[in-house]
């Protein structure tokens, strides 16, 4: 299976070098678009001086922070007009286990149409977070799966492989958000296809290097959609019965 491995960064000079060598030797064999918008620290910079040296990565500078959903959308419309058949997201933060990317495409091989990296399943944790934010994360998610109506234990995550085709048939290209809640805006599209969704473990590390980009006002944006889908989707007949993830 052709693989692009979309990377968005905003000022993770600190991280990159690093980032780009783990997941090559993770996954010698995808290709990665880390998508830059406009680091004043160079950030682009150095993905291409690595890339120079490594090979099959490519830096698509953008003018300015346009949010992570735009990026995932200029990384995705990219890998869909090339032809690959699966596209990775991941943050560039070093948060995500790189080690777990080829399990993610064994899922996709096997069959699953979306394979998320999941804190929330057995197997999956959060080292190191304190309290309140481990309640606050999965008892949002708790929340989120039942506005949607979806099993999905992770719906918030950020580590995923998807199937070229299911992010055609759901309009992926066609989606609203920028911030961290185009994740869920994914997640919900998917339920609504009624596509196979696995969800990995995965150990969720938190950065060691730079600043977090989480925020109050990213969780009361994510608060207030979900709210919002989960009563108009009650208002309305569900097309399609989804099937439940494993």
């Amino acid at each position: 299976m052709r693989t692009l491995v979309c990377a968005p960064t905003y000022q993770e000079a600190t991280n990159i070098e690093v980032f780009l060598r783990a997941l090559r030797a993770a996954a010698p064999d995808v290709d990665v678009l880390v998508i830059d918008d406009g680091s004043p620290d160079g950030t682009a910079d150095l993905a291409e001086e690595v890339a120079t040296e490594l090979g099959r990565i490519q830096v698509l500078r953008r003018p300015g922070k346009l949010g992570l959903g735009a990026a995932y959308r200029a990384g995705f419309a990219i890998g869909l007009a090339l032809g690959y058949d699966v596209l990775v997201q991941v943050d560039a933060d070093l948060s995500h286990p790189l080690a777990v990317v080829p399990e993610l495409l064994a899922q996709i091989e096997a069959g699953a149409d979306l394979v998320i990296g999941s804190r929330y399943v057995p197997g999956g944790s959060t080292p190191h977070w304190p309290a309140r934010r481990k309640a606050l994360s999965r008892y949002g998610n708790r929340y989120e799966g039942f506005m949607l109506r979806c099993d999905v234990r992770d719906i918030t995550a950020g580590f995923r492989a998807y199937r070229a085709s299911l992010l055609r048939e759901i309009d992926a290209l066609e989606t609203r958000l920028n911030g961290y809640t185009f994740q869920t805006e994914m997640t919900r599209r998917t339920v609504a296809a009624g596509a196979t969704i696995v969800e990995v473990p995965i150990e969720f590390t938190d950065r060691v290097r730079g600043t977090s980009k989480m925020s109050w006002r990213i969780v009361v944006e994510a608060l207030v959609w979900v709210t919002i889908w989960g009563i108009t989707d009650r208002l309305r007949p569900r097309r399609r019965t989804p099937r439940r993830t494993r």
